[in-house]
């Protein structure tokens, strides 16, 4: 199975990673894409910004293990998650996961899989900068929900 992992500052291609998906997964029938971006409100109030830190080195081999166990469940042709780490703007991409499979159903839940452990199991600590200073962000108990019913 073709992966690619990447953290970096830089904006990426939804473009590019399709074609890189295709060329490097072979004619796989289903392609599912997943992006975040940064909102403008979150938790009633306005958001001016997020600034995204990782542990180099340690945020990678989890999101390997996270792609090793959606490789485990589907028969994957591909993954590529990147993930952007620095100061973002509301509207800017946080993440892409790009899935190629078979059949579209593996594809689509291969994606949600890898996205619902990358919020909870990965190394990235986020902060929002708000009216009146900054705040971390937690984990949500119902992001911990969707990777427990993974498990089951």
């Amino acid at each position: 199975m073709y992966r690619s992992v990447l953290i970096q500052t830089e904006d990426f291609s939804l473009d590019a990673a399709l074609a890189e998906l295709k060329a490097q997964s072979g004619l796989a029938g289903g392609l599912c894409f997943f992006t975040g971006a940064v909102r403008d409100s979150n938790l009633d109030q306005a958001v001016g910004g997020l600034y995204l830190e990782h542990y180099p080195g340690m945020t990678e081999r989890q999101l390997d293990r996270i792609l090793d166990a959606a490789a485990q469940r589907w028969q994957l042709q591909g993954a590529i998650v990147v993930h952007r780490i620095g100061q973002l703007m509301p509207g800017d991409n946080i993440v892409l996961v790009a899935v190629a499979a078979s059949h579209r159903g593996e594809a689509f839940e291969a994606c949600e899989m890898i996205m619902d452990y990358l919020k909870t199991d990965a190394t990235f600590w986020k902060k929002e900068s708000i009216a009146d200073g900054h705040r971390w962000i937690e984990a949500r108990s119902s992001d911990k929900a969707k990777t427990t019913a993974w498990d089951a």
